[in-house]
């Protein structure tokens, strides 16, 4: 048994740098997308050395950023209960949850859209085209355009806004505010 322990302490060890590392990953890259692995290293008060036994490159630390704060709203939009109430108010309080995360994680603005098409999305899309088609079952959402067609339209619409709100051309407030009501005509049966 006195084995075990020095084992289990290393893997505590370890878990608890790594989990370090990512909180300080996620502070430090949403105020500085561009923050170096050594920066991170210091912000999370471990060597440089102990970033890279745990994740061997920036890029595969902006992933596991990036996976952490998929499942942080993969959790808020499943605590939403996307098969009650109307589907267009639903859709929409969906929309609130992902924009959130723009507005707690700059970070996420700031993400080339490369990265963002891995299949992170896969989860959201096929919880927003089980709504819509709820919706469209209901007559609340437009059966004139397909399903997936909406989903695929209203994922470039939140990019959009994202990137408008990244490039200063619109304020987070504004661009929430014009996706809502863009979403909205283009949802509702005409």
């Amino acid at each position: 048994m006195s084995e075990n322990k020095p084992v289990r302490r290393r893997r505590a060890d370890a878990d608890r740098s790594r989990t370090a590392i990512l909180t300080a990953a996620v502070a430090l890259l949403d105020e500085h997308p561009d923050a170096s692995l050594e920066r991170i290293a210091e912000a999370a008060d471990v060597a440089r050395q102990t970033v890279y036994a745990h994740f061997s490159s920036r890029g595969v630390l902006l992933d596991a950023v990036l996976d952490q704060l998929t499942t942080e709203t993969l959790r808020a939009i499943d605590a939403l209960d996307l098969d009650e109430g109307p589907a267009l108010t639903t859709v929409l309080r969906l929309i609130d949850v992902a924009w959130r995360a723009f507005e707690q994680h700059p970070l996420l603005l700031h993400v080339p859209q490369t990265v963002t098409d891995d299949g992170r999305h896969d989860p959201v899309t096929e919880r927003l085209e089980r709504l819509i088609r709820r919706g469209q079952r209901a007559g609340e959402i437009t059966r004139d355009l397909p399903a997936p067609w909406l989903v695929t339209a209203l994922t470039a619409l939140g990019h959009a806004a994202g990137a408008s709100v990244a490039a200063g051309r619109l304020t987070t407030t504004t661009a929430h505010r014009t996706l809502h009501t863009t979403l909205t005509r283009l949802l509702q049966p005409t």
